[in-house]
């Protein structure tokens, strides 16, 4: 049985279950069921708030959403710059990767659950919102959009890379000096954005 759970508080122990088998052994790798047995509860009891498998992976992605929107949010309040964001963007990846891993796969989710298009959307705006801050700051980006795309495929990349193991079976991390996740972020990432977030003088031609 999963330690943690206490009466009333279902919701949140099913999350927490499901994303410790996800992070584990996958997405494929629980039902309800299981779940509910891992608990020690009634094998209907998490449909009272989830409803199915999907929904409970619905919830995990919204859950990761909005924990990655709140971290970015907090990096730009802070005053931190675009290179930052995409730093807590690594950063959460590698502290939540069952949420990380659920969130970017689409077939697994109900694309039409709203609360999930509103999660999302808050973090992407975050996103953007790091582009568009250079401009105030004196450092404006001729192709925001492309810079968007261009940081989140960096640091999703990094991520991704680090997750799936490929980072050190490949034998980059070595070529870095073992350094941490967080350096080799911002050293990749800083080559397009610079140590405060800008493009290179080269990029802008």
């Amino acid at each position: 049985m999963a330690d943690g759970y206490h009466h009333g508080n279902l919701r949140a122990a099913v999350l927490a279950r499901a994303a410790e088998v996800i992070e584990r052994e996958g997405p494929y790798a629980f039902s309800l069921r299981s779940l509910a047995a891992d608990l020690g509860v009634s094998h209907t009891a998490p449909r009272h708030h989830f409803g199915s498998r999907e929904g409970v992976l619905n919830a995990l992605a919204t859950e990761g959403y909005t924990e990655l929107a709140n971290r970015l949010r907090a990096n730009r309040e802070a005053g931190g710059g675009f290179l930052e964001s995409g730093v807590e963007y690594v950063r959460f990846a590698a502290e939540h990767p069952a949420h990380f891993q659920v969130m970017f796969a689409p077939s697994l989710l109900d694309e039409d659950d709203s609360e999930l298009s509103a999660a999302r959307a808050a973090a992407f705006g975050e996103l953007t919102s790091g582009v568009e801050s250079m401009a105030e700051e004196g450092r404006p980006v001729q192709d925001a959009a492309g810079g968007v795309v261009a940081g989140w495929a960096i640091v999703h990349g990094i991520a991704t890379l680090a997750l799936t193991g490929n980072l050190d079976s490949s034998g980059v991390r070595a070529l870095l000096g073992d350094a941490d996740l967080l350096t080799i972020t911002r050293r990749s990432a800083g080559l397009l954005f610079g140590a405060t977030g800008a493009f290179p003088e080269t990029a802008r031609e």
